[in-house]
């Protein structure tokens, strides 16, 4: 079975293109962008238009990853 990693090909990281924040496909497009979109109530057909030079797989792809580093790391949240 393939891992998860290994799907997520049009993640990339480079310390010379957005600090090296996880982005879509080298370009100055951050994962952290497109699933803020999504979490600000934005479709991924309304992100699209905007942002033209993005395919449906880059979101998916961005929505999985973020999903994946979710599971992967316990993150402390503040108490009521």
């Amino acid at each position: 079975m393939e891992c998860l990693v290994d799907q997520l090909d049009r993640i990339t990281r480079d310390p010379a293109v957005m600090g090296g924040k996880a982005c879509i496909r080298g370009m100055r497009v951050t994962v952290g962008m497109v699933v803020g979109q999504i979490g600000a109530g934005r479709s991924v057909d309304e992100i699209l238009a905007e942002y033209p030079y993005l395919e449906r797989e880059d979101v998916m792809q961005a929505l999985r990853y973020a999903a994946w580093l979710a599971e992967e790391r316990e993150v402390v949240l503040a108490t009521a």
